[in-house]
């Protein structure tokens, strides 16, 4: 899609996408959405519509946008309410032979260690200096209390610590809402899914990750900042939106609420967003402990036994300074927001882990429940298509409320047993909102980025056993 002027479109819009993947986006806001991205002061080159794209809040869900670090804006919306959804693979030594006469037994166990759920609480309580030391260290604090080993910071993006978080910018409220639910799974979308390696496209870049074998068994963990990360993004679109006036900015939508990059709100954001990163990177380490502790008790297996290795960590909302070429302008410093969206650096990279850097950084693609994920492998293309991304997962094409009326928690339920999957969940709503006929076809959009050759395929990985909120 071209600038239009009379939009007030600073920059074209590019959408990579199948026909069918872009029949289901003209059905609702999510082209509008970017072409009004593509409005912001100090917007870059072009805004990247990938293909899970989606109707967000101000953003689409699956969008890419970069600003000008010193000319442009940062906008709460353009990561999105859950700061730091992500998702992280750990690997294991066991087949799924060796699963299937525990699986029940493991599900359920795992539904006991991990808590899910609106609102769920986790094991964890700690006091204002612990999250304040938490918010700064991220996946470090896990490590430094005995969740996990060093080892798993150094395959997480950014090491799992974001540098220049300040628990000042985070309000009380946040407090409040996030600190109770360390280590908890959460509601929605978020799950924990035992996998199996279904193909392998990349025989290399497969057994770098450690996964060599048809069949091998693998963890997926899709969670995000809670409470904690929804209420900062409450509170600085509250402060985007009073201080548009003050900094003359005027918007295409009033859900792209935004502040200037140097400014002290911007600072102010990106110090309190900074925080909801490490939050969720500490979240998921903890996650990942219990995890191992539930595999090792049901196979009666010693500490490390099983070798559960975790592979990769990845951010899918974020917004950080990174370095591109930009039309006409040569390489400079960018905001890029990533709604929705995967980072899918190529080799070489300093930012790819030592472990990876001589065949690019890992990209976790999960699906819906009952539906494959993939891990693909970030390329050198991405960074003049996509700022360094690619898609975060399917994208819905149901709302929740439309799944509540066409599906019924025993169907789905049972589809899903037919093809040899236990779902254990804590309410019937959280199986219905979730069927996977409410997403679109997870292997069409990592067949999108394949071919456009932004990350290309490693493994495919299909569930077997599943627990959600």
């Amino acid at each position: 899609m071209d600038p239009n002027p009379d939009r007030g479109m600073k920059v074209p819009v590019t959408i990579y996408a199948n026909d069918l993947l872009i029949s289901k986006m003209v059905t609702d806001r999510t082209i509008d959405q970017a072409a009004n991205v593509a409005t912001l002061p100090g917007v870059k080159k072009h805004v990247v519509v990938l293909p899970d794209g989606h109707e967000g809040y101000g953003f689409p869900v699956g969008g890419v946008a970069a600003t000008d670090i010193e000319e442009g804006v940062i906008s709460p919306g353009g990561v999105g309410y859950d700061i730091n959804c992500g998702v992280r693979l750990v690997r294991t030594n066991l087949t799924e032979s060796d699963l299937r006469p525990r699986l029940k037994d493991l599900v359920n166990e795992l539904f006991k260690s991990i808590p899910s759920g609106v609102g769920s609480e986790g094991a964890v309580r700690l006091t204002k200096a612990e999250l304040d030391e938490l918010l700064v260290e991220g996946v470090r604090w896990a490590v430094r209390h005995g969740y996990g080993t060093e080892d798993d910071a150094e395959v997480c993006e950014e090491s799992g610590m974001m540098a220049g978080a300040d628990p000042a910018s985070v309000s009380d409220t946040a407090r409040k809402r996030g600190a109770p639910q360390l280590g908890s799974l959460g509601s929605g979308n978020h799950f924990l899914e035992v996998q199996k390696v279904d193909k392998i496209f990349d025989e290399r870049a497969a057994k770098a990750m450690g996964l060599d074998q048809v069949g091998q068994l693998t963890v997926l963990i899709h969670c995000g900042s809670r409470g904690f990360g929804h209420q900062i993004c409450t509170d600085y679109l509250r402060v985007s939106e009073s201080a548009l006036r003050k900094y003359g900015l005027t918007l295409a939508d009033r859900e792209l609420a935004c502040v200037p990059n140097n400014s002290k709100e911007g600072e102010d954001y990106r110090k309190a967003m900074y925080s909801a990163l490490n939050f969720a990177w500490a979240n998921r380490q903890m996650i990942t402990h219990w995890t191992r502790k539930t595999f090792e008790r049901v196979f009666k297996a010693g500490e490390g036994g099983l070798d559960m290795d975790l592979v990769y960590d990845v951010a899918h909302n974020i917004a950080k300074v990174e370095r591109y070429k930009v039309d006409g302008e040569g390489t400079r410093d960018v905001v890029v927001h990533r709604k929705g969206a995967t980072r899918a650096f190529p080799a070489g990279m300093e930012q790819v882990p030592g472990k990876y850097r001589g065949i690019g950084q890992p990209v976790i693609i999960p699906g819906s429940m009952g539906t494959a994920s993939w891990i693909l492998l970030g390329n050198k293309k991405s960074l003049d298509l996509s700022f360094g991304s690619t898609a975060h997962g399917a994208g819905r094409t149901m709302s929740r409320s439309a799944a509540k009326r066409s599906y019924t928690a025993e169907g789905v339920k049972s589809g899903l047993e037919s093809k040899g999957i236990y779902v254990k969940a804590l309410t019937r709503e959280g199986v219905v909102e979730e069927t996977p006929d409410a997403y679109k076809d997870v292997d069409a959009v990592a067949n999108v980025s394949h071919s456009l050759g932004i990350a290309t395929k490693v493994v495919r990985l299909v569930p077997i056993g599943v627990i959600k909120g």
